[in-house]
C-alpha cells in the first residue's frame, strides 16, 4: 500500500506542473514502500529528462535515440536508494548496483507480466553516474544529464561526450553542437530553484 507521503510525491502538480511517472515506475515505488523524497526525486529528473527528449527531437533531428528508454531511465535510475535512503541527502554510490539488482528481480519472468521491467532497462541504475564506462550509449548519457540539469548542475566531461557523440553522427561542427546543446541545457536549468523546493517538501523517512 502506498504511504500518504510517497502518494502526494508522485501526485502533487508541482509548479510548473510535473508529469507523472510512467505506471510501472509508481508500481514500483509503491511495491518498495520507496521514501517520498526519492519518489518526488524521480518525478522531477522524469519530467526533466521528458523536456530534454523534446528538445532534442527539435534541435537534433537527425539524431535516432530510443525517448521511452531514456523516460525510463529517468524514472528508475535511483531506485536503489529504497534500500540506500542516506544517499537522498548525502553522497554515495551504493544506490547503483542496489538498483540494478533489483530491476533485475522485478525483471524475472514471474514479476514480468506485473511490472513490465526489460533486463536491459536496468542498466540505467548504473550508466547514470557512469557515462565514461565502455559502451555507454547517448539514452545513457541523456539520463545523466538530466538528472544533473534538474537542479541546475552542468558537467562540462559529461556534456562534452554528448556533444562528440552528436557531432559524431550529424556532421556538425562542435562548437555550434556545444551551443545548441548549452542553450537547451540553459533553459532547463533555469527551473532548479523550484524543482529544488519541491523535492525538499517531502520527507526522506514517511
Amino acid at each position: 500500500m502506498t504511504s500518504d507521503a510517497l502518494r502526494r510525491a508522485l501526485t502533487e502538480p508541482g509548479d510548473p506542473p510535473l508529469l507523472a511517472l510512467p505506471g510501472v515506475a509508481v508500481e514500483l515505488l509503491a511495491a518498495l514502500a520507496a521514501p517520498p523524497r526519492l519518489g518526488a526525486h524521480l518525478r522531477l529528473v522524469h519530467d526533466v529528462a521528458w523536456h530534454l527528449t523534446a528538445a532534442f527531437a527539435d534541435r537534433f533531428a537527425a539524431v535516432p535515440f530510443d525517448r521511452q528508454a531514456v523516460l525510463f531511465g529517468a524514472a528508475v535510475h535511483d531506485l536503489g536508494k529504497v534500500e540506500h535512503p542516506a544517499e537522498l541527502t548525502g553522497p554515495g554510490s551504493a544506490h547503483e548496483e542496489a538498483g540494478y539488482q533489483l530491476l533485475l528481480r522485478f525483471g524475472v519472468p514471474e514479476e514480468r507480466a506485473r511490472f513490465g521491467v526489460p533486463e536491459e532497462r536496468a542498466r540505467f541504475a548504473v550508466t547514470h553516474a557512469a557515462w565514461h564506462s565502455p559502451g555507454v550509449q547517448l539514452e545513457d548519457l541523456m539520463v545523466s544529464l538530466a538528472d544533473k540539469v534538474w537542479k541546475g548542475r552542468r558537467v562540462a566531461d559529461l556534456e562534452q561526450l554528448v556533444v562528440d557523440r552528436l557531432a559524431g553522427i550529424t556532421g556538425q561542427e562542435r562548437w555550434q553542437t556545444f551551443l545548441d546543446l548549452d542553450d537547451v541545457l540553459a533553459e532547463l536549468a533555469a527551473g532548479a530553484d523550484r524543482r529544488l523546493a519541491f523535492q525538499a517538501e517531502h520527507p526522506v523517512y514517511g
